[in-house]
């Protein structure tokens, strides 16, 4: 890449196209090792913390298109903080923000669910989770919680079935860490977990897991 002039992007984790509206999205985790003299359009912010979601619009939404064009649809973080520049809508809610965009799907409607791996920290005072992100209309850069993981736990992997009456999410290593949870606060091992997700019984691990989600009665979800 650097020998053909790629553009250095900030830790990109996911590509998804959206068949929907011809778009793809790339997932941009974070980098805190980025430089104010290093900052460009596609990687508009130095040290950045929370990472970024870029849109790129191929020529007539044609995905084998060789040339296109792009923006930044969402800057991650807490928009209630200025210092972090985040660009949610004003529609999104204290539960709908996040950081640390990592993997992605796109669902029947279009519409871009993203999750995340490493708001575990101080940074966010939350856990990981998945969000539905609007991308067209009234609505564009509106993001809803949708699913949240344990402590320590990344979210990984979200796909849906066509139909989208069912999404699959990946918990993965739930309990890692615990030193920066309020009501644990220390390292978690196995004798002292900061969780014992998914079975919650002092005699069985904690352990990774593969979710279903359907919605009670049967029907899309999110509609």
């Amino acid at each position: 890449g650097d020998a053909l002039g790629a553009t250095k992007m900030d830790r990109p984790e996911d590509v998804q196209p959206n068949s929907v509206n011809g778009k793809v999205y790339v997932m941009l985790t974070n980098n805190t090792r980025r430089k104010a003299d290093q900052v460009d359009a596609a990687n508009p912010r130095a040290e950045n913390a929370f990472g970024h979601i870029i849109e790129i619009s191929e020529n007539d939404g044609d995905f084998t298109a060789t040339s296109g064009k792009w923006e930044v649809l969402l800057k991650c973080g807490d928009p209630s903080v200025a210092a972090v520049g985040a660009t949610f809508s004003t529609e999104t809610t204290k539960n709908g923000w996040f950081g640390m965009p990592d993997n992605c799907a796109v669902d029947a409607a279009g519409r871009l669910w993203v999750s995340t791996d490493g708001n575990n920290n101080k940074a966010t005072g939350r856990t990981d989770g998945l969000w539905a992100v609007d991308t067209e209309g009234a609505a564009r850069a509106t993001s809803k919680l949708f699913f949240r993981v344990p402590v320590g736990a990344e979210m990984c992997g979200p796909l849906f079935t066509p139909d989208d009456e069912t999404a699959f999410v990946a918990v993965q290593h739930p309990a890692d860490g615990g030193e920066d949870w309020p009501g644990h606060g220390r390292p978690s091992y196995y004798e002292d977990l900061s969780t014992r997700w998914p079975d919650f019984k002092p005699d069985m691990p904690v352990r990774p897991a593969v979710v279903a989600i359907t919605k009670i009665g049967g029907g899309k979800i999110a509609v």
